[in-house]
């Protein structure tokens, strides 16, 4: 082979070496994360349940007779029929204009 085409072929497979290098490097270090993630020898830590102190505007009265629910985190129509034990065909039927997937925190729901 000519001194010039030996010449011309060098580049890309250096290129082509060092990419190979590369990826291989990168690969053995992501293959290496995953065992540390998966034994790692840092004991587990029993966390205990902090109880919030926050007050909440919800009416202390009993939940068959509350007439209104405001909105709070979480809060889709089964969770607040389950709390209320008003049935959700109801909660649809008293809020014709609001959508069970896009309720807004602090919104006033009708339950009676």
């Amino acid at each position: 082979m000519p001194r010039n085409d030996r010449r011309r072929f060098a580049a890309p497979a250096a290129f082509l070496l060092a990419a190979t290098i590369g990826i291989v490097l990168v690969r053995s270090g992501m293959d290496a994360g995953a065992d540390r993630a998966t034994t790692s020898s840092v004991p587990t830590i029993t966390r205990k349940r902090v109880v919030s102190t926050t007050t909440t505007k919800r009416r202390t009265t009993t939940p068959s007779s509350q007439a209104f629910w405001t909105v709070q985190a979480g809060d889709t129509f089964g969770v607040i029929s389950t709390k209320s034990g008003v049935p959700v065909a109801t909660i649809e039927r008293l809020n014709p204009n609001v959508s069970s997937t896009s309720l807004f925190i602090g919104e006033k729901i009708r339950l009676r």
